[in-house]
């Protein structure tokens, strides 16, 4: 995996949706329930995010069936998704004092 700095939302989502492996359409659904509505990923943004990902070794292509591709978090994405779970929970913990000076 490349030395990467913070991901992209859709990076993000699409790894969070790929801990249950998945083919494009459900991890659309999926990307849309896990954010409470407020994501929606469109085909040609996804299916470009995949395949890089899928270069970049974070996810791996599992079968086809038909015109649907199947796909998996790998372990190399399994820890990308906690690095930058853990750097967006700094964030937030650095942001706490916000909420005090209200």
């Amino acid at each position: 995996m490349p030395d990467q700095g913070p991901m992209t939302e859709a990076m993000y989502y699409i790894l969070l949706a790929l801990l249950k492996p998945g083919h494009g359409y459900g991890m659309m659904q999926r990307i849309k329930e896990l954010s409470g509505g407020r994501l929606e990923m469109g085909p040609g943004t996804l299916y470009g995010v995949l395949s890089r990902m899928n270069r970049e070794g974070l996810i791996t292509l599992t079968g086809e069936e038909g015109r649907r591709k199947n796909y998996a978090i790998t372990g190399a994405g399994r820890t990308a998704l906690l690095t930058e779970y853990n750097r967006l929970k700094r964030l937030v913990a650095d942001g706490e004092m916000l909420e005090v000076e209200r």
